[in-house]
């Protein structure tokens, strides 16, 4: 019983924490969601340098552990001259990891719509732009609704990364707890809770959408 009265007792404090984290996950995702979309496009373009550009973003962001990646933006790159505030800067971190992968899930459910709806669409004189924004992608956005919703899930986790940036999101809230009350267990617990209370009502949300846009689509 003590155990339980000592973990909801950090709640109040870590509660004060989540609206870093819901910064951090919307600001990512947003970047994530835009620039995932472009590299997508870029890949299936027929422009070689554009697809050697994106090609190679991805393999780097892929290839390298987001964590590092984070601690690259917020400790080197001062040194060149760019600063960026702690929470910018996992912004930054976030968006363009979550950008990489999401942009296959772009390019495979862009893929995914039959070629004869894009012939349709050009038969009855839509440009090969027009199409495309108005046909190839609100179809692929239905098949990939999914994945992204769970990206999103995922991003919402990875935002304890960013503690070790400075970011006070709840992660770095308890270990300034935990440095102070030495109540590992109590705090560290209270942290996973808080976490879970946030991912599984938005892992709902997004089960509900997809089954609204897919009954729509």
């Amino acid at each position: 019983m003590d155990f339980i009265t000592r973990t909801l007792s950090v709640f109040p404090q870590l509660i004060s924490a989540v609206p870093v984290v819901l910064q951090l996950a919307f600001g990512a995702m947003a970047l994530a969601l835009v620039l995932g979309l472009l590299i997508a496009l870029a890949r299936l373009s027929t422009s070689a340098p554009l697809k050697a550009i994106a090609t190679t973003f991805v393999e780097v962001m892929r290839g390298t552990p987001l964590l590092v990646q984070l601690v690259y933006i917020f400790f080197v790159l001062p040194s060149l001259g760019v600063e960026i505030q702690p929470v910018p800067a996992g912004i930054l971190g976030l968006g363009l990891n979550y950008a990489a992968y999401l942009s296959e899930v772009f390019r495979s459910a862009i893929l995914s719509v039959e070629h004869g709806q894009t012939e349709a669409a050009l038969s009855l004189g839509y440009t090969p732009t027009s199409t495309l924004w108005k046909v190839v992608i609100p179809q692929s956005f239905v098949v990939s609704l999914a994945p992204i919703g769970n990206y999103f899930i995922s991003l919402i986790k990875d935002t304890a990364l960013t503690s070790v940036i400075a970011v006070a999101e709840i992660l770095k809230t308890a270990n300034m707890i935990n440095s102070q009350t030495f109540q590992t267990t109590e705090i560290y617990t209270a942290a996973a809770l808080m976490y879970l209370i946030i991912s599984l009502p938005l892992s709902r949300a997004v089960v509900v959408l997809e089954r609204k846009v897919r009954a729509n689509a």
